[in-house]
Order: C-alpha cells, then structure tokens, then sequence
C-alpha cells in the first residue's frame, strides 16, 4: 500500500479500479484473455514488434541519412532494446501464465523497467527510461490501433489516473463511469479542479510522478477531502474509508433537511447562497440543495466542449433552459473568461509565454467583437425569460468597463430593430479580480449594478503564484492575511457606495472561512452546488457578532498558516461534524 499526498480540489471519497491514460490519452486497458486465444494473442504481439521495428528502422535511417551514424544509434539501441530475449519472454509468460491482454503486458513490463531506471541518479538512466517510454507508445499504437477505448463512453466504472487533465477533458469525463481521477500535474485552484467540483467528483491534482506505480485494474483510493490517493489498498483501509464514506452519506442525508430552510443566523441576519454552474443540467443539482438563485454562469464551456465556435442559438438555447428553469431567482451569466488554462481551439495563441498576464477574459471578448457579440445578443435574448444579469470578467480598466456597455447597448439597439424582446435594465456587474480592481473599486462602482469577488484569480495575482503549478501550490492559499485585506477593501467599498456584492471563488464554498466572510460583511455567496447544504448549516449556527470577532482576530495575524488553524478551530467550535471534511 502506498499513500500520495496531492492537493484536494473536489472533496469525496472515490474508490475502484484505477484507468490510466497516458500523455496522449492513449487508455492502457486491463483486460485478460481466454486459454483458447492466448497464442493468437501472442502472434499480435509478435506483429506488433515486427512493425514497430520497421518504424524504427525507417527513422534510424532517415535521421541517419541527415544528421549522421551517431544519432541514428539513437534508434539502434531501441531495436535492440525491442529484439531483447529477456524482455520478450517477459511479455510471452505474462500473456500465457497470467493471461494478459498482450497491451497490458507490454504496459506492466515496460513501466516497472522504466520505474527502474527512474530511481538512478544517473543521466544515462534517465534516458534509458525515455527510452523504454517510446517504445512503450510504439508499441501500444500498434496493439491498440481504433481499439481505444474513448474515455467520453467507458464501459466499466473507473478512476482515471493522468499525467494532466485539461478542463475541457475533464467536461468532457464519462459521468456515470468516471467515480474520481488524480493528475500528476495541476493546482488547486485551476480551471480543471473547478470543473471537478462541479461535477462533483472526488479529485487530486498536484501529486508528482506516481503513474509507474500502478497499473490499470488495480485498486486505488481517491480521499478528495484530505488531498490524497492510496495506491494497493488493503483490506482494512478499504473498510475504513468505506467506513467513512457511510457517514458521509449520513451526514448528507441530515443536511438535506435544510434544504428548504433560509440560511439565516442566530441573531436573524439573512444569507443568500447562490450556485456557480458550468453546465444547464446543473439546474437540478441546484433545486435539491435549495439553491437560491445562480451567482455564476460560466459559459466558456459551450465552446471547449465543440471543435468549432458556438452560434448564436447555441448559446441562447443554453441560458434559455436555466433562465426558464430558476423562473424569477436571479441568474447571472458571466461573459466567455477564455484564455490561460481554457483555450478555445481556433483562438489558440501559440508562444504566449505568461498566458494568464495575456489575452483573456474580458480583454479577448473585445478583441473579437463578433464573438462578444455573438454571445450578448443571446444573453439578451434570454433576459426576456427571467431574472438574467450579465457579467464582465477579469475587468482591469474603467475602460474595458465602458467598452462593454457600448457593445451592449449597441446591440440592444440592433435586437429592437429587429422586434426581439430583451431586459433594457438588464443588471450590468464585473467580477473583482484583480489588485488594482480593489484599489479602484469606487470609480468601478459608479460603473456598475454590482459586484462579484472572484477570489481564485484575485489570489494567484496577489500573491504571483500560478494556480496550476504544482511547484508553487503551496503559496496559494486563500487564507493569506494579504488576500483577507484585499477582500475586505472590496467590501468595504461597495458597502459605501450601497451596491450589491457576492463571492463566488472557491474560497466562499470553503466551510472554514463562512464565518470569516460573513464577519467580513458577505450577506450574498455563491458556491458550487454540492457545497450548499454545508455553507447553510454553519450559517444556521453562528450569530453575526461572533463572525465579526472571528473575522477580526482573523485579520490580525501575519501569515496564512496561523489563519487557517484559528479559521479550522472556529469551525470545530460550531460545526465538528463539519470540520472532518474541512
């Protein structure tokens, strides 16, 4: 048994047999083969060997012929890695005493030679590991061929287990196959780990190297709660977290009771608790938690979802059915946020060296008109359904601000020419995430109708750390006396100039820091749907005086470790049932 430390993103528990996907989404099946078929198994094997050298030998030659004999030794020491008696006799007694499937053979050697090598200091190890990785490929192409399994329609239940998962690959997951995955890349605050809550699957990214220590088919654990992944596990640990997994259920099951309550304090101060959806089908989600409303729409999934750029009535369609849906409780649709770590396929900026310092968001909706546009006309459109807002993201100027009025305005002139109803009034907001946001949030707010704090991106430029980067996960950190101060100036702000503000980061669905926020002066939250029932619970037990006093002793302290015991310790005071998933 072995138990990586990752960093939690999606909180659950998950466990089954493990689906590795290598670096190019190859899946590596676990399948075993009958007596009868194991020498025809064996001669696709020898096939398999035979073409592969033949790739080989065509690419020593051409490489070769035009850069010289010393680097096409390159491909003769992988032939001959490829011929070795020692590794095909590995393969054959696996596939004839074990009945492996012959690509999993190949998998399950070739890994733990590579795993080997690994382990040594040395250069030339290293490349030796490469190495025996590109003949891995070669070879599973070869055996695997159109007989990929797609990991959009899996025909077992599983736990995906990834060098890296994108956000629209993650969208794109098996829901009723997929129980969980872990990455060896990522941070806890990407796009991919928001996509991962909202489907609420059990996730940990971040975990380094751990794919060679496992292969497809063997149990794996998934603790979304505690950031870690348990490869081999045995019996007693599984029986403790399936121990646990009951009382989490259990615990959902009380918390359902509050589902048509009002998250309301002691002392009888009201707190909405909004949604953040990716998706309409998330709608149903939202009325079993008691939802109150959609504080975040994000819409950039219609397009990393399609190969090509949605048109108007795909869009429309999409908010249509959740405006419907949520009939009079306020809907807000944040316009496209692409860029960065969501990048829509002809709009790929190849070379962007600091893609989150760079065009997105808000600064790429007006660089593509037709494209902001194409997207307004439908958010319009649908503010004729329901209780519809719209919202700029990642806004950095007053300019970017004006900007989008004018389009929007320009475009409601052309929808009553041509006879369609819309909201004229329609809300106008922006999303705060940005230093110099905060700092010139009286001049925004005499710009808009209201604002949202986005506390993921406010973090990682406040604090210069990559959400995505594993190597500098550990500085990002919501807790940070820096962030806490900033979120503090916003709504101190808005409070002055009597505009509406809501959170709606993943910092605001965080059962540590409800009581922080609501001291802070949050009456409005927006959180994944999952994270509702739990948000209520502690809202259900505090007054607004003691949340004050938290949030003041909170603010006193230098550094984010200390905010983080003190915030947890809170939570144990008045939610302990709680603090177990914190």
């Amino acid at each position: 048994m072995q138990i990586l430390q990752g960093l939690a993103v999606s909180s659950g528990v998950a466990f089954g047999e493990a689906l590795i996907v290598d670096n190019e989404g190859v899946r590596i099946p676990n399948r075993f083969v009958s007596r009868e078929v194991v020498e025809d198994e064996i001669e696709q094997l020898e096939k398999a060997i035979v073409a592969a050298s033949h790739e080989i030998e065509a690419n020593r030659e051409t490489v070769s012929a035009q850069l010289g004999e010393q680097y096409g030794a390159i491909f003769s020491a992988h032939l001959q890695m490829l011929h070795d008696q020692q590794l095909r006799d590995q393969l054959n007694t696996l596939i004839r005493d074990k009945h492996f499937s012959p690509a999993y053979a190949v998998s399950q050697t070739l890994r733990r030679y590579a795993k080997v090598f690994q382990s040594l200091d040395s250069g030339s190890h290293q490349e030796l590991a490469s190495d025996i990785f590109d003949i891995e490929k070669r070879l599973l192409r070869q055996l695997l061929g159109h007989r990929r399994e797609d990991l959009t329609h899996l025909s077992s239940p599983v736990i995906i287990l990834a060098h890296e998962l994108t956000p629209s690959e993650t969208a794109d997951l098996d829901r009723q196959k997929v129980l969980g995955f872990a990455t060896e890349m990522g941070g806890a605050g990407g796009h991919t780990a928001i996509v991962a809550e909202a489907l609420e699957l059990p996730a940990v990214v971040g975990l380094g190297r751990f794919m060679l220590d496992i292969s497809s088919g063997e149990m794996v654990i998934i603790d979304g709660d505690h950031g870690q992944i348990i490869l081999q596990p045995d019996e007693e640990t599984i029986a403790r977290y399936r121990h646990e997994l009951q009382q989490h259920r259990s615990l959902e099951v009380r918390l359902r009771e509050l589902r048509d309550l009002p998250a309301e304090t002691i002392d009888g101060s009201s707190v909405e608790l909004l949604a953040n959806i990716e998706f309409p089908h998330e709608i149903s989600a939202c009325a079993t938690r008691g939802a109150e409303g959609i504080g975040l729409y994000r819409t950039e999934f219609l397009y990393l979802s399609s190969d090509k750029e949605p048109d108007e009535e795909i869009h429309y369609q999409a908010y249509a059915e959740v405006a419907r849906a949520m009939g009079d409780k306020p809907v807000t649709i944040r316009t496209v946020d692409l860029g960065a770590d969501k990048m829509f396929g002809p709009m790929h900026h190849d070379g962007m060296q600091n893609p989150e310092l760079g065009l997105r968001s808000i600064r790429l909706s007006l660089r593509n008109l037709p494209l902001f546009r194409t997207q307004l006309r439908a958010v319009l459109r649908a503010s004729a359904l329901g209780n519809v807002s719209v919202m700029f993201p990642l806004v950095t100027t007053l300019q970017e601000v004006r900007q989008g009025k004018m389009v929007i305005a320009d475009v409601m002139e052309d929808l009553e020419e041509e006879g369609i109803s819309f909201n004229r009034n329609i809300p106008i907001g922006i999303m705060v995430e940005v230093p110099a946001t905060v700092i010139m949030l009286d001049a925004f707010l005499n710009e808009v109708d209201f604002i949202s704090v986005g506390t993921n991106d406010l973090i990682q430029y406040a604090l210069a750390v990559d959400r995505t980067n594993k190597e500098v996960a550990s500085l990002y950190d919501a807790g940070d006396p820096a962030v806490l101060r900033l979120i503090q100036m916003a709504v101190r702000s808005a409070q002055r100039a009597q505009r509406p503000v809501t959170m709606c980061g993943q910092m605001s669905g965080a059962t540590p820091y409800t009581m922080l926020l609501v001291g802070l002066g949050f009456r409005s939250l927006s959180v994944a749907p999952s994270a509702i029932p739990e948000i209520k619970k502690i809202c259900r037990s505090v007054t607004v005086a003691q949340c004050e006093a938290v949030a003041e002793h909170a603010l006193r302290f230098e550094n984010a470790t200390d905010v983080n015991h003190f915030l947890k310790a809170e939570l144990r005071n008045v939610a302990p049932e709680l603090a177990a998933y914190a």
